[in-house]
């Protein structure tokens, strides 16, 4: 056993400085041992909080003590980019990268940056926007693994496809969180070698974590007393640390046991897993020169609200009625699980960032003019789903991007322009419609169908998906909630064995039938037959 090995018997024991010093070299040696013993490649992840930035200054501190000839293993440090990251934060992260390449190759040290980013289809803005994914709750905590546990993940796995395997080396500490310390015993129990634990998410790889058993103090002692190696300021961290109120950093995540950055010092402007963003509404007090993030700030808060089911669906996102039991005030109901936000809400939303963004550039400082809150290639997507996938052919996007910004908005997307439907089709069906929200969406999604497969060499599958359109936006909303309703009692009284019941739930199909007029017991029976076959005989 180490003397660092003996050292983290201590617990979370108060260290005098003579006592970390001497747990920092016996730490040193540590990292030079497993550094050397293998082949195996390091993926170093850093948030650039006070923590990874500790265990990669440890790390390039004892491999750049080692001769040149056994620096030969290299080390992969990545960051995750949600694009959705405090701009303040964004900033250092982006500086501490530039300044860790340009030192790395200066000094010959084998260290590797990467910034890792989710792709298009995962960003906030794509889903939230886009699809219409509703803020994140504990609930449905739908951002995390596609902002941050994919890219990280997807990153690890390409270095262990091209190696074989892989030492993950992380910033985690005990003394952050109850629940973080029971996890990493729990770990510690399975090593399959010292200090390195098996991961439970990601095959052949082991997770060394350098700090585990340290205090903040530690970490804060090290960083004031210990100079940076690659020119980055430590006193410019602890300054950010000092604007704001909360204890903890932002961390790399690679599993879902690893908290957010909504139980994070540092974190997306955007997380409403908490109830404040405490960090920026402390550097917005703190520092006049960072007022220019209130319109963020008001953004978050506006996303983050109790009750929103009014901005929402009353259907889930692929189209069918899904209903759950509520409890309040001590009464039960039934009712539908609130879907996707509408299409006059992710309108609002988009241009509302619009104009946040467009003010920030205004009023930022010159270092920050150059914001971007949400990227022409995510505005891109964001159009091609509402196009493409909502069938919401009047083509807002580039009306509120102008309208907001006074530019005319720049597709990337080869052919994204061309469209046989457009505003004006779009503004006539309104008028036919007369103000009745699903008649409009079942003409669009019709007409758009039609339009989508026009292009096509082979129309195979067309009636299946006009066949969708009419069983997901041909009922009213409170016809839609009522057959799901039936849907549920019949299904209960048949896992009960109820006969009677079925057979009562069921007769009201016979009869649809027979008020057609076809006699045919074996007919399919839906709202489209039955309504247009009403009007033929009208007519």
């Amino acid at each position: 056993m180490t003397t660092a090995q003996q050292a983290e018997n201590k617990g979370q024991q108060t260290r005098t400085v003579a006592e970390l010093v001497d747990y920092i070299q016996a730490l040193n040696i540590e990292i030079q041992e497993l550094y050397c013993l293998d082949e195996i490649p390091w993926v170093l992840g850093v948030s650039w909080g006070k923590d990874s930035s500790t265990v990669l200054q440890l790390v390039w501190n004892a491999i750049a003590a080692l001769p040149p000839e056994k620096r030969t293993k290299t080390v992969y440090v990545i960051t995750t980019d949600t694009l959705v990251e405090n701009p303040v934060v964004s900033a250092w992260v982006r500086k501490s990268m530039q300044n860790l390449k340009v030192a790395a190759k200066r000094q010959g040290m084998p260290i590797d940056p990467h910034l890792l980013q989710p792709v298009i289809e995962d960003t906030f803005w794509v889903n939230l926007i886009g699809k219409g994914y509703p803020a994140p709750r504990n609930q449905f905590r739908w951002c995390t693994p596609r902002l941050k546990i994919n890219p990280a993940n997807q990153f690890i796995r390409e270095i262990v496809r091209a190696n074989g395997e892989t030492i993950l080396v992380l910033g985690t500490r005990k003394a952050e969180s109850v629940k973080r310390a029971a996890t990493m015993k729990k770990h510690q129990v399975d090593r399959v070698r010292d200090r390195l634990s098996p991961n439970a998410s990601l095959p052949n790889s082991l997770i060394y974590t350098p700090i585990e058993d340290w205090s903040n103090n530690d970490v804060w002692i090290y960083l004031n007393q210990s100079d940076n190696p690659w020119g980055q300021s430590n006193k410019e961290l602890f300054a950010m640390y000092r604007g704001a109120t909360a204890d903890n950093e932002c961390p790399l995540v690679v599993d879902t046991s690893t908290p957010s950055c909504g139980d994070s010092r540092f974190g997306c402007w955007v997380c409403t897993l908490v109830n404040k963003d405490k960090s920026m509404e402390a550097m917005i007090q703190n520092d006049e020169e960072k007022e220019w993030m209130q319109p963020l700030l008001d953004i978050r808060n506006e996303l983050d609200i109790k009750d929103d089911r009014e901005k929402r669906d009353f259907r889930r996102i692929w189209g069918d009625v899904q209903l759950f039991e509520r409890n309040k005030n001590g009464e039960t109901s039934i009712e539908p699980i609130p879907g996707p936000y509408t299409k006059y809400w992710r309108e609002h939303w988009l241009r509302r960032l619009l104009e946040a963004q467009t003010k920030t550039r205004q009023t930022a400082p010159e270092s920050m003019r150059d914001i971007t809150l949400i990227t022409l290639e995510e505005m891109s997507e964001i159009r091609r789903i509402w196009l493409e996938e909502k069938h919401e052919f009047d083509d807002s996007l580039p009306r509120i991007y102008q309208e907001v910004t006074g530019e005319e908005f720049q597709d990337p997307r080869p052919g994204a322009d061309y469209s046989l439907l457009g505003r004006d089709e779009w503004i006539v069906l309104e008028e036919i419609c007369e103000g009745d929200a699903m008649h409009l969406e079942l003409m669009a999604k019709l007409l758009d169908t039609e339009r989508q497969y026009r292009k096509k060499t082979r129309r195979v599958g067309i009636y299946e998906t006009l066949e969708k359109c009419f069983n997901t936006s041909s009922r009213s909303p409170e016809d839609a909630i009522k057959n799901a309703r039936l849907k549920r009692e019949l299904s209960e009284a048949v896992s009960q064995g109820d006969v009677a019941k079925v057979k009562q739930m069921t007769l009201g199909d016979v009869a649809a039938i027979n008020e057609i007029g076809e006699g045919k017991s074996d007919e399919q029976v839906t709202w489209a037959s039955m309504k247009f076959k009403k009007k033929d005989s009208e007519e």
